[in-house]
């Protein structure tokens, strides 16, 4: 057909490097707003299908928006369309990794193992016939990284949490399983669906997710998955979680094709940092001096990613 032959020419340009570093920064603080809110909600009985139903719904309809008001035509193109069944799973697997991890291990170890995804993204484009990350690259990735775990106080958590028993292995394992599908979901995005629009395909992971929660719920796959708030906070804390997710989630995988993921993905490492910032502010969480150190170590390292001239 000649829209296949069509495909090629209408994948999209990057966007400069500083403009794509920015739209990461924001929509890293977004999901780290995000994760404050849920943990507020989850706190007041607000079930985990129903939070992922509610901000899924909140991002399809505002993509649906999206869709009637640039007048696209929701027609996928022929050899596409099992990629996106594909990326639509993975993201509604990645949910549900990242709160299952949440509910069996403390909320800042499990956003660290679960951001780990660039590195995964990187070996995975690296594998599948892209660039070789350089060494500098590699070394830079594991300087964001050393500055995560000093801020989120690694060795302290683990201390803490005595007899390490089966439900923390459970919650690591669901965590990397959260940064594995996350990982593969950019790739999916960046190098099969990139020549589809960004909000049609994005319009189309979220009517999969939402499906797939419906159907959860349904099933009662999760006990108490689809309870609702116990007290005000919760009702607050799920309106913000879904306005937050919204909208970083439709920023970020309309854009993806455009930011260059392979080489800007450790931007998102800042998202932990954030919500340790956030919940310090909301949830009256203390910040110590060596967590401190560690944000500044990862700061750093952004502000020398984004300003290298080559990967």
């Amino acid at each position: 057909m000649s829209i296949s032959t069509a495909l090629p020419a209408a994948v999209p340009a990057h966007f400069p490097r500083q403009i794509a570093v920015l739209i990461l920064v924001v929509v890293a603080c977004s999901f780290a707003g995000n994760h404050v809110a849920a943990r507020l909600a989850f706190e007041n009985g607000t079930g985990l299908l129903l939070a992922i139903l509610c901000r899924s719904g909140v991002a399809l309809a505002i993509l649906i928006t999206l869709v009637i008001w640039q007048r696209q035509t929701i027609r996928l193109p022929v050899g596409t369309r099992r990629w996106q069944l594909l990326l639509g799973l993975l993201v509604t697997i990645q949910s549900l990794c990242l709160y299952s991890a949440v509910a069996r291990i403390p909320v800042a170890l499990a956003l660290l193992t679960a951001n780990s995804f660039p590195i995964i993204l990187a070996l995975l484009t690296w594998a599948l016939g892209g660039a070789r990350p350089t060494l500098k690259s590699a070394a830079l990735m594991l300087f964001i990284l050393s500055g995560l775990v000093l801020a989120l106080d690694v060795p302290g958590v683990l201390a803490m949490e005595g007899d390490v028993g089966a439900n923390w292995w459970q919650g690591i394992g669901f965590a990397l399983g959260a940064a594995t599908s996350f990982a593969v979901a950019l790739w999916v995005t960046d190098h099969k669906l990139s020549a589809l629009r960004g909000s049609v395909r994005s319009m189309f992971t979220m009517v999969i997710v939402f499906a797939s929660m419906i159907i959860a719920g349904f099933a009662e796959l999760v006990p108490g998955g689809m309870a609702l708030p116990s007290a005000t906070p919760g009702w607050f804390g799920l309106g913000a979680l879904v306005l937050l997710y919204g909208g970083a989630f439709s920023v970020l995988f309309i854009s993806v094709p455009r930011l260059n993921m392979a080489r800007n993905a450790p931007v998102m490492n800042m998202e932990p940092i954030a919500t340790l910032l956030f919940g310090w502010v909301v949830l009256e969480q203390m910040i110590s001096p060596a967590q401190m150190l560690g944000g500044l170590v990862v700061i750093t390292g952004i502000v020398i990613l984004t300003v290298r001239k080559s990967a």
